[in-house]
Parts: C-alpha cells; sequence; structure tokens
C-alpha cells in the first residue's frame, strides 16, 4: 500500500509540474508583468528626473561657489 501511496503522490507531482510549465500565461500573470512594467518604467523616469534636478542643483551650487570666491 505504501508503494501505491508514493506512486500516486509521484503522478500528483508530476501533473502538477506539467501543469505549471503551461506556455498560455493566464489573466494574473499577464496582469502582474503590465505591473512589473509599469513600475519599471516609472522607476526610470523617476531616476531620470532625479538625475537631472541633481545636476541642476549642483550647477546652481557652482554658481553661488563662483560669486562667493574672494
Amino acid at each position: 500500500m505504501n508503494a501505491r501511496n508514493a506512486l500516486i503522490a509521484l503522478m500528483m507531482a508530476l501533473g502538477l509540474t506539467v501543469a505549471g510549465c503551461a506556455d498560455e500565461q493566464g489573466p494574473a500573470e499577464e496582469a502582474g508583468e503590465q505591473i512589473d512594467q509599469s513600475m519599471e518604467e516609472a522607476g526610470d523616469t523617476m531616476e531620470e528626473a532625479t538625475d537631472e534636478i541633481g545636476g541642476q542643483a549642483e550647477e546652481a551650487g557652482d554658481e553661488v561657489e563662483e560669486e562667493t570666491d574672494y
């Protein structure tokens, strides 16, 4: 009886493995990928904005430094 239970468990695990490897994505997976892509794009936009602001702040600091040098 134990061998039979082990065989059943193995067949169930194999079936779940094959089902998990399906090429088609479900709606939840597609939604998750869209969210990931949106978050990545938002992060890139924020990075570009902070780089630009940082550059402007550095330029302003350089100008202040030049004006205050004796």
